[in-house]
């Protein structure tokens, strides 16, 4: 027997509900081995994000190199990336190996709570060089108005969004377009599949709670964790998406923290 297995190249968050914390809970929640490789580490709680100290690059390489090489990956879900430097590094370092394709990238930029997580820079870098590399991106609305260079806020502009990001520097990249900024009643993201070339509109109820820090990490790494199993973009998308909608209602029932806890990872385990 072998394990389904899934890497997150992701900062860590000591509050446990976003990072690589939430990828690991994520993976583990849906049946999939998770394995770790840590970019940042990041003085953060629910409140707030206080101080980013960086991994050094060499050290980052040393750590993809020693997953892949053993362990290897059925899918990779790539987090906060905080400088040039850094995409560069994780870039070249996957491109050493062809056969890992199922690469979700959560192009991070701005934390729950407003504080900036990517240097202006590096937001060119990468638009330009990781996203083609990647098979789904996941920006929210803010991430996909930097990445295009226009204001995204209005559910009629998603669908067209989607399918602009998913050609960004001549790429093909899938797209999961978060809608999570707007202010309807239903969250309705925008899944652009790439490789059949339509949009799937997934739909759930917006859930009225401030319990929302790691939403966007959640959902990347559910995303691969179904890649990661096997199951094709339309459905590791639909799943995922149920996925992250449960664990904001299921969440939504605890106080942790002073500010925007997390969402409920083990809903469909813990009673």
């Amino acid at each position: 027997m072998r394990y389904n297995t899934a890497l997150t190249i992701a900062g860590s968050d000591p509050s446990g509900g976003a990072g690589l914390q939430a990828d690991l809970k994520t993976f583990s929640a849906l049946g999939v081995y998770g394995t770790t490789v840590i970019v940042a580490v990041v003085d953060e709680n629910t409140a707030g994000v206080y101080g980013v100290h960086p991994i050094p690059v060499d050290f980052v390489r040393g750590q993809i190199h020693s997953v892949l090489d053993d362990i290897g990956a059925d899918a990779v879900k790539i987090g906060m990336l905080h400088d040039s430097e850094l995409i560069r590094t994780v870039l070249a370092t996957l491109n050493e190996y062809p056969t890992v394709t199922n690469i979700v990238l959560d192009p991070v930029m701005v934390a729950t709570s407003g504080d900036p997580l990517l240097l202006p820079e590096a937001v060119v870098t990468l638009r330009d060089e990781l996203i083609p590399r990647a098979r789904v991106i996941t920006p929210n609305l803010p991430e996909a108005s930097m990445l295009l260079g226009r204001t995204i806020d209005h559910s009629d502009q998603l669908e067209d969004a989607a399918r602009e990001l998913s050609k960004l520097s001549g790429s093909r990249v899938s797209v999961m377009l978060k809608a999570g900024h707007l202010s309807d009643n239903r969250l309705t993201d925008i899944f652009y599949n790439a490789e059949t070339d339509r949009s799937l509109k997934l739909s759930s109820p917006r859930v009225d709670t401030v319990n929302t820090h790691g939403t966007g990490c959640t959902l990347s790494s559910a995303i691969a964790s179904y890649l990661a199993l096997g199951a094709d973009l339309d459905t590791a998308a639909t799943k995922a998406k149920d996925y992250i909608a449960s664990a904001i209602a299921a969440g939504a029932k605890y106080d942790i923290g002073h500010g925007h806890g997390p969402v409920h990872h083990f809903w469909c385990a813990w009673k």
